[in-house]
C-alpha cells in the first residue's frame, strides 16, 4: 500500500456519512442504492439525495473500502475491511 492509498482510506473515513454507510454496510452487507438511503433516512427524518450517496459509495469503492457486485441490474454494496486493517497496521507501523 503507498501514501496515496492510505491517503484516500483515510481522506474517506473522514467523513461522518460515509462512516455512517460503512457502519450499515457492517451491519449488513449487499446493499443496493436504495436500501442505503431508505437507512439513512429512517435514522435522520433527512433525505440525502440519491446522487450524494452515489458520491460517498463511489468514494469509499475507490478508496478500496466498498466493493460492488452486481444482481442484475442492481449494484449491491458490501464493507471491504481489508484495505482499513491493512492500512491502519501499516500507519501504526511507521508511526509508532
Amino acid at each position: 500500500m503507498n501514501d496515496a492509498e492510505l491517503d484516500r482510506i483515510f481522506k474517506a473515513l473522514g467523513d461522518p456519512t460515509r462512516r455512517r454507510i460503512l457502519d450499515r454496510l457492517r451491519e449488513r452487507p449487499k446493499q443496493s442504492l436504495f436500501e442505503i438511503c431508505a437507512q439513512l433516512f429512517a435514522e435522520d427524518g433527512m433525505a440525502l439525495s440519491r446522487q450524494a450517496i452515489t458520491q460517498h459509495l463511489d468514494m469509499l469503492q475507490k478508496a478500496g473500502l466498498v466493493r460492488v457486485v452486481w444482481s442484475g441490474r442492481t449494484k449491491m454494496h458490501s464493507l471491504d475491511p481489508g484495505p482499513l486493517r491493512e492500512a491502519v497496521n501499516l500507519w501504526l507501523r511507521n508511526h509508532l
